[in-house]
């Protein structure tokens, strides 16, 4: 018999609990307080500009993913950049949109709470019920958050998960430069060896992206972003910059300047467990933070959260 079953968190892990109850035969419905899908593996757009701003690229070492990975090749919806690294055509949060086929998706929603409300649940935000056709009557939930937002709306629901606090994250500071003519610098990627930049992507070197402009991103080592972690972005753009510059060895002013924080970037310490569940409630939590620090190690919980969720309903 199909079920309502609310996931909550569209990046990866929650895609992948989506595609694999859908497949199923139940009924997804997936809330995000961001306006897209993919999570970190995420492209930004300003203009005519286009960064990957999050994940950089997949590696996909088991089975399952593996096969997916394919999927997305086979309908030009990803391509390998470099050495079994593959990256979303045209930007890196391409394969978010055929994972989420036939789930229902409320985007722009930030999840506060969940009610049970005789056998079915609700999903609460700060005005109240989510305005979405099942909400009341969802038999399970998945929670595909960042671990450290998992725990307020499951004490909303009477449960808790204390492997959660054992999950520790490094964030990351990222800076997305344009630059309105080539560059007379044609590396692909660096790794300096730098206290405060730890990667450097030539994005526009990407396959699929879009040609006649260049785009880099930037990251910043894991201490130095969480030294700067309440800074504002400009000062954060103003220091990163520089030190760009220096490390390619370029003179080029670029034309377009933003930052962005990801609190939550790197999983340093892991669960180590596919996913959490509890079986009375029937709520899942999964994430990489279960498994590691990979887009693969996301998509390995979210299908052991749908799992837990498919024996359990």
């Amino acid at each position: 018999m199909m079920q309502q079953i609310a996931i909550i968190g569209a990046g990866i892990a929650g895609l992948a609990a989506a595609r694999k109850s859908r497949a199923a035969g139940h009924a997804c419905t997936l809330f995000d307080k961001s306006r897209g899908l993919g999570g970190r593996m995420a492209t930004r757009r300003a203009g005519d500009w286009q960064f990957d701003h999050g994940a950089q690229y997949v590696t996909a070492r088991g089975p399952r993913f593996r096969a997916l990975v394919e999927e997305w090749r086979a309908a030009g919806q990803a391509a390998e950049w470099f050495d079994g690294a593959f990256v979303g055509l045209p930007g890196m949060s391409a394969p978010a949109r055929d994972m989420a086929e036939g789930a229902t998706l409320v985007t722009g929603c930030a999840v506060t709470g969940l009610r049970r409300d005789g056998a079915g649940w609700t999903v609460l935000t700060a005005e109240g019920p989510a305005d979405t056709p099942a909400n009341g009557g969802f038999a399970a939930v998945v929670l595909a958050l960042p671990a450290p937002q998992i725990p307020p709306i499951i004490q909303s629901a009477g449960i808790a998960f204390g492997e959660l606090a054992g999950v520790r994250y490094a964030p990351c500071w990222t800076v997305m430069l344009g630059f309105g003519a080539p560059l007379p610098w044609r590396e692909e990627y660096l790794r300096p060896d730098d206290g405060m930049i730890a990667w450097i992507a030539r994005n526009s070197a990407k396959p699929g992206r879009p040609a006649g402009k260049e785009t880099v991103v930037v990251q910043a080592t894991a201490d130095w972003s969480r030294g700067h972690l309440e800074a504002m972005p400009d000062a954060i753009g103003a220091v990163l910059l520089p030190r760009f510059l220096l490390a390619s060895g370029l003179r080029a002013a670029p034309d377009y300047l933003t930052a962005h924080r990801w609190r939550y970037a790197l999983v340093e310490q892991a669960a180590d467990m596919p996913c959490l569940w509890d079986a009375a409630a029937r709520i899942a939590a999964c994430g990489d933070w279960c498994l590691g620090p990979r887009v693969e190690a996301a998509f390995d919980s979210g299908e052991a959260a749908a799992d837990a969720v498919l024996n359990g309903i």
